[in-house]
């Protein structure tokens, strides 16, 4: 247990996901995000990359960045999803109205569908809205009951 404790504590100075300054990119110029604010990834999964001029982002949960547990409420924790991937995207410098794409997951279709309809729509007002789709799943994280995820266009400055 000891030479575990060791080990991770060299690993918090050195690994790139404990480190305060950008993540190196991939040999083809992936750019891995994770920006200020954002919740924190609990695997071996990122919250999102930028590959060329589309920003990809991993499915989000209805998780507060500030204690990174479980919003509390079917809406709150919908909005908090959207809030979550909001973020990421506009950290790369992308709008709601960039989305190209949205995947959403629910573990209920009757129950969840319409609290996402209704959110999406606080989030993009009347819309355009991005082709989105609805999938109802057997299971979730925790037993979560909704997760989105989002891919977005925003061409690099040259």
């Amino acid at each position: 247990m000891k030479k575990i404790v060791l080990l991770f504590a060299a690993l918090w100075w050195v690994h790139p996901i404990f480190a305060a300054e950008p993540l190196p990119l991939s040999p083809a110029g992936v750019k891995t995000l994770a920006p200020e604010g954002a919740i924190k990834p609990t695997g071996t999964w990122s919250l999102g990359t930028r590959a060329g001029d589309y920003v990809y982002i991993a499915g989000m949960r209805g998780i507060d960045p500030k204690t990174n547990q479980l919003v509390q409420g079917a809406e709150p924790r919908i909005r908090q999803a959207f809030a979550n991937m909001k973020l990421i995207a506009e950290s790369e410098g992308a709008s709601l109205r960039d989305a190209a794409r949205l995947v959403v997951y629910v573990s209920d279709m009757y129950r969840y569908r319409p609290i996402v309809n209704k959110i999406q729509e606080e989030f993009w007002g009347q819309g355009p809205y991005p082709p989105r789709t609805i999938i109802e799943v057997h299971r979730l994280k925790d037993d979560d009951i909704c997760e989105v995820e989002g891919t977005f266009y925003a061409p690099v400055k040259k």
